[in-house]
């Protein structure tokens, strides 16, 4: 099994920034295509952004647009979200997911354990 470890999180002010990491222990790092997703309490785990398995195609919530990046090097096994312009709708646990190709984002796909962002105003 692939293990995913979130690093980055911690409690910010609106409109300042935080860069997230996410260090894999696989050996097919690049075979696989990365996301980043989030959960507030009480809600469901929602897509932020994903990247394609050579970083060349990526995909962002439309709440996130413009203010979030993802990006991977596929040379050190690692995932990063830089998050500009934080809002307090931010606030969640963020999450760093792998699957290949043939695997849906869900169960079998693999997860982090989390790592929380606060964002005040």
């Amino acid at each position: 099994q692939v293990q995913l470890i979130e690093s980055g999180g911690g409690s910010v002010q609106a409109g300042d920034s935080l860069r997230l990491s996410c260090a894999s222990s696989g050996r097919t790092f690049s075979t696989y295509v990365m996301g980043w997703f989030r959960q507030a309490p009480g809600a469901e785990r929602d897509v932020v952004a994903t990247i394609s398995r050579l970083g060349r195609n990526t995909d962002y919530a439309d709440s996130v647009k413009g203010r979030f990046t993802i990006s991977r090097d596929n040379a050190k096994n690692k995932v990063y979200l830089q998050m500009n312009s934080l809002k307090p709708e931010d606030t969640a646990v963020y999450y760093c997911a792998a699957r290949p190709e043939y695997v849906r984002w869900g169960p079998s796909a693999y997860w982090g354990q989390g790592t929380q962002v606060n964002v005040s105003s």
